[in-house]
């Protein structure tokens, strides 16, 4: 197609990688637009854990666990610090910023469309909930007021 000037606008090439579901990134990675299962994968930063082997793929699982289940834990401590002291709503907005920050940077790992991440991910938020939301543990049942409601309970009987 001939435009203004006499240059011409062609359709971009598809990509002669053959490499189905992944994209080129700048710096010679490659990022996956699918789910995929291996140890070779970037998870929030350029290198991390890339090809550094097996270890580093668990060490970044578990830190990915790690921060899921930490969020959790915030969402619980919030719950029950906003229900059973008197507290400023700084305070809490400062935590709940910080909860959000790490729920973000779990779900950006997650785009990294690795399944072991999803994994590590969904295990770290179940077992951070199974110890400060589910009530199984003492420290995490509801706590009760003398007015009848729970302190997770937005109305009191």
């Amino acid at each position: 197609m001939e435009m203004n000037g006499g240059s011409s606008m062609m359709a971009p090439s598809p990509p002669e990688s053959g490499m189905g579901g992944m994209e080129h990134m700048g710096g010679g990675g490659m990022m996956h637009m699918t789910f995929f299962w291996g140890k070779r994968v970037q998870i929030l930063f350029t290198g991390w854990p890339g090809d550094q082997g097996i270890g580093m793929y668990l060490l970044s699982l578990l830190c990915v666990l790690l921060v899921a289940a930490l969020v959790e834990l915030l969402s619980g401590v919030s719950r029950r610090v906003a229900s059973s002291m008197p507290i400023t709503g700084l305070s809490l907005t400062a935590l709940h910023a910080l909860r959000i920050g790490l729920a973000y940077l779990v779900m950006l790992a997650v785009m990294s469309f690795n399944v072991g991440v999803l994994i590590a991910a969904i295990v770290g938020h179940a077992l951070g909930f199974l110890f400060t939301g589910s009530g199984l543990f003492k420290w995490s049942r509801p706590t009760v007021d003398p007015a009848g409601g729970d302190a997770f309970s937005s109305t009191k009987a």
